[in-house]
């Protein structure tokens, strides 16, 4: 039996704290930290924590979310505070509505659990600008995020006012609120190198700058190696159990602060998975590994409203979350890291007050475990990292079976409660129901006007850089010009047709000749500039050449994000006579923004400044679309689909609710993302004004309001399943059952108080599929869903005994055939509710 010199030095280091002081030796009040835990008001935790982010969802769904959280075994929220939209123009503040952070906090305060609270001010979270504010770009010699006096200036401004804040609402844990942990910066290590000496004095600023506040509670540097102290460096990433080099001084606490619980997705993306069992299993290998807190980003995703979203994110934020972009249950994502949650919990006085221990016990496997001598009290954690071969290994004189990539948590050392590998948890499939009230709509339309230089006088030789030129005030801008061309300059040949070639720094551009579209191109979130080049009709005397330039979301990352730069960059005709024609510096006018944006034709009294017409077949670019319709049947929240359609923005009642690109498909064919979150907040009872900018040619007629819910739900279980963890519980130092009969079950519970009412597939035997999609196998007990409706129908929840004598009646029909269940049952409101 091996012990590291590592845990071993943290296993004294966490006994000499049991006096509960900090590092300096001296009494602590609110939040201190030793290298076994953080010490909250005197006590150890185990913490739990999830990543919610409060303007990517409504007051309204705040508290639901908050509840899920912790029903879901969470015990900490995290958020980032993003300082463009509390500071949009310098020195104008917003805290209402969404933005309201105050709050938040205090409704995560109400519910009980703590805060870790990401001040940033620079956050990267795929948010417009990394959360710094466009007119910090304006601002004389400045350098963001290094030792530069401008921008130390303000962002020392703004911390402060947001400490402040915080103080004055007393929401730090030393004066009796939730606030338990603040980080400084965020992952500043990615291009500290890039900087060089200003890198490394820019971080030895914010640390000391975050100190001087004195919030009496933690500051914490994510993925920030040489953190200076007494900041606490953390770990982001998927596995930090096995990546994480561990806290730059013994005297710190192993931190996860960002647990990526699946990828965000940009337009082009295919779907983003990662399995509930991988995410688990980190979990647990960090708590066996000294860990103490594990946070999940996203723990809810939510949506990116209006222009939010940093460069070609999608709309929908992190929806592979345990709580989708509409905060519904993503199962078994929800349950399993709920049932993690409660097996580690079970191990709680072992791991903050255990000594650590480690024993090989055979190829690819091997114990951590943490115990008390003279006590019962004992944790271990069994693992196999063979992701292919599962074993069985003897641990004090036990056999144990470990499934591939999978760790097993043994509260007690002897009685396994949960392996990561093995999901007892239900599943569920998300249904989106085209609403019966919200249908047949009506939509009228009205044209963009497209602006000529006569319009626009030429204002610059060359075409203006496109950031500087809309000031994130809005994603388009005009560019016009004109050229006057000979007959003689064109190809005799009527089947050539002169190109027009427009070079880009990005993001995309749509063009006109003559007031007519001519075509559109784009960048990636990879590659954001590129080149557009199609054949156009020009005609002798004068052209007019006009390109809609656009943005889609700013950069959010990366070393001299001052310094980044979009829009076109060269401009020419090709196949000309004449040869290429080089239009660049043909003098250009600009505006910013289109007409319908400044007439606010998105609102009630803004849509009265245009004329509007009947749909009809023929469907032109850049084109406003208006309807109206009612509330959907229900509380179920609500989505729009938008087939038909190509690239622009939905208003409804006047809010935004981002960007949608349909015609920009994924290496699957298919777009990024169809559906569109339309929060009940924004929805009257009745006459609700949708409004849609079409940047391409597309047919609303096509567009669907939906209703959203997970009321197919699923449980997949085999008999080699252990008992629920819920099955288990400590007293007096010992593991002992809760229930007579301690065996594997299939447990089905519906979301909202709804009941099962109907049994849509049942088997016993040897199914196979996916939740929605089951079919029978070879093997099957006929009595399958006579057995499972018995036990279900009509109830709230319901648990089903996964036992061949319960399906088979003591004769099985298939020996040496291991046993499945696989159950689909629909959740509705019936007479009971």
């Amino acid at each position: 039996m091996a012990v590291p010199s590592r845990i071993l030095l943290l296993s004294i280091l966490s006994l000499l704290a049991s006096a509960v002081v900090g590092h300096d030796g001296k009494q602590q009040h609110g939040v201190t930290y030793d290298g076994r835990s953080l010490i909250i008001n005197g006590k150890r935790e185990l913490l739990f924590s999830g990543s919610i982010h409060y303007p990517r969802s409504t007051p309204e769904m705040w508290p639901d979310l908050l509840l899920k959280a912790k029903q879901g075994g969470l015990n900490v929220i995290q958020t980032y505070v993003f300082w463009n939209i509390h500071e949009p123009e310098k020195g104008k503040f917003n805290f209402e509505g969404n933005y309201d952070l105050v709050k938040f906090i205090k409704m995560i305060e109400e519910h009980g659990m703590y805060v870790t609270l990401r001040v940033g001010p620079f956050i990267q979270a795929e948010w417009n600008h990394g959360g710094l504010p466009y007119w910090l770009r304006e601002i004389p010699d400045i350098t963001f995020r290094s030792d530069n006096p401008p921008f130390k200036y303000y962002m020392k401004r703004y911390v402060k006012m947001i400490v402040k804040m915080m103080k004055e609402e007393k929401l730090f844990a030393s004066q009796g609120g939730p606030i338990i942990l603040t980080q400084i910066e965020n992952e500043y290590n990615h291009i500290q190198l890039a900087y060089k000496e200003l890198g490394d004095r820019y971080v030895q600023w914010a640390a000391k700058t975050a100190v001087s506040l004195k919030t009496g509670v933690p500051w914490i540097m994510c993925k920030q190696k040489d953190a200076p102290d007494p900041v606490i460096n953390t770990c982001n990433g998927r596995h930090c159990g096995d990546t994480y080099t561990g806290p730059n001084k013994p005297y710190k606490p192993s931190l996860w602060t960002e647990n990526w619980t699946a990828q965000y997705r940009v337009f082009g993306d295919p779907p983003s998975q990662r399995a509930a069992e991988d995410i688990a299993y980190s979990v647990a290998r960090f708590f066996s590994r000294n860990g103490t807190l594990v946070n999940y980003y996203m723990y809810h995703g939510g949506t990116n409203f209006g222009r939010t979203s940093a460069v070609f994110t999608t709309t929908r934020y992190y929806d592979e979350a345990p709580l989708d972009e509409y905060g519904l249950q993503r199962e078994p994502k929800w349950g399993h890291l709920k049932d993690v949650h409660k097996a580690l919990n079970l191990c709680k006085k072992a791991l903050l007050w255990g000594n650590p221990g480690n024993q090989i016990l055979g190829k690819d496997t091997d114990a951590q475990f943490y115990e008390k001598p003279g006590t019962n009290i004992c944790a271990a954690f069994l693992t196999n990292t063979n992701s292919r071969v599962p074993a069985t290994v003897s641990f004090r004189g036990q056999s144990y079976y470990l499934p591939p990539r999978s760790i097993s948590i043994l509260p007690d050392c002897k009685t396994v409660v949960l392996n990561t590998q093995t999901v007892v948890a239900q599943h569920n499939a998300r249904n989106f129901k085209k609403s019966k009230v919200a249908s047949n709509l009506k939509w009228e339309k009205s044209s963009e006007p497209i602006p000529t230089v006569e319009q626009l006088p030429i204002d610059s030789k060359n075409p203006k850089e496109l950031y500087s030129l809309l000031k994130d005030t809005s994603d388009y801008a005009w560019y016009t010009t004109k050229i006057e061309l000979d007959p003689h300059d064109f190809n005799s040949r009527e089947d050539i047709n002169p190109v027009l070639r427009v070079a880009s720094l990005g993001h995309a551009l749509h063009a006109f000749v003559n007031g007519e579209y001519v075509g559109s191109a784009h960048g990636s979130h990879d590659e954001k500039s590129f080149v557009f080049g199609h054949g156009v009709d020009f005609k002798p005397g004068v052209n007019y050449i006009t390109l809609l330039c656009m943005t889609v979301g700013l950069p959010d990352s990366g070393a001299y994000m001052e310094h980044r730069f979009a829009g076109p960059r060269a401009v020419t005709i090709l196949g000309l006579n004449t040869g290429t024609l080089d239009l660049t510096a043909n003098g250009w006018g600009h505006k910013v923004g289109l007409q319908g944006e400044k007439f606010r034709v998105y609102t009630q009294a803004g849509s009265h400044r245009v004329q509007w017409s009947n749909v009809d077949e023929k469907q032109t670019a850049l084109t406003w679309y208006k309807t109206y319709f009612d509330a959907p049947e229900g509380h179920d929240p609500i989505a729009i689909r938008m087939n038909g359609m190509g690239k622009g923005m939905i208003w409804v009642n006047g809010k935004s609710i981002g960007r949608y690109w349909m015609s920009y498909l994924s290496p699957l064919g298919k777009p990024s993302q169809s559906e569109y979150h339309i929060p009940r907040a924004f929805v009257k009872p009745t006459q609700n004004l949708l409004v849609v900018l079409e940047e391409e040619k597309g047919n609303p007629e096509k567009i669907d309001i939906l209703i959203v819910n997970r009321d197919t739900v699923c449980s997949i279980i085999t008999e080699h399943h252990p008992p629920h963890v819920k099955s288990w519980e400590r007293k007096d130092s010992h593991i002992r059952p809760v229930v007579v009969d301690v065996k594997p079950a299939a447990h089905l519970k519906c979301p909202n108080n709804r009941d099962i009412v109907s049994v849509e597939f049942a088997s016993f035997g040897d199914p196979y599929g996916s939740c929605g999609s089951f079919a029978m196998g070879k093997c099957h007990a006929a009595i399958s869903k006579e057995i499972v409706e018995q036990h279900c129908l009509g109830k709230t929840s319901c648990s089903v005994p996964m036992h061949p004598d319960v399906f088979f009646k003591n004769n099985d029909a298939c020996p040496g055939v291991e046993k499945k269940l696989a159950i689909e049952v629909r959740c509705g409101r019936s007479k009971n509710h």
